[in-house]
């Protein structure tokens, strides 16, 4: 391996969106830094399985329903 290439890996503390917080070794940031998470998965719908809004642009989905809303399956 090369010397010197590789980026400084160290302990920082990870604040998820509700305010609990761990420690935990990153290449992010420097020693004992502070990460405050905006979105985690506990509060992403994504992993939550939240509410998911379809949103209809230039009737895409109205003109879809329309083609094969009869099928039925």
């Amino acid at each position: 391996m090369k010397a010197d290439i590789h980026p400084d890996y160290h302990v920082i503390k990870v604040v998820m969106t509700d305010g609990t917080e761990y420690e935990t070794r990153s290449t992010w940031g420097a020693e004992g830094d502070v990460l405050n998470l905006d979105i985690d998965p506990r509060s992403h719908p994504a992993w939550t399985g939240g509410n998911q809004q379809l949103m209809d642009r230039g009737g895409r989905v109205s003109k879809f329903n329309k083609r094969f809303g009869g099928l039925g399956l």
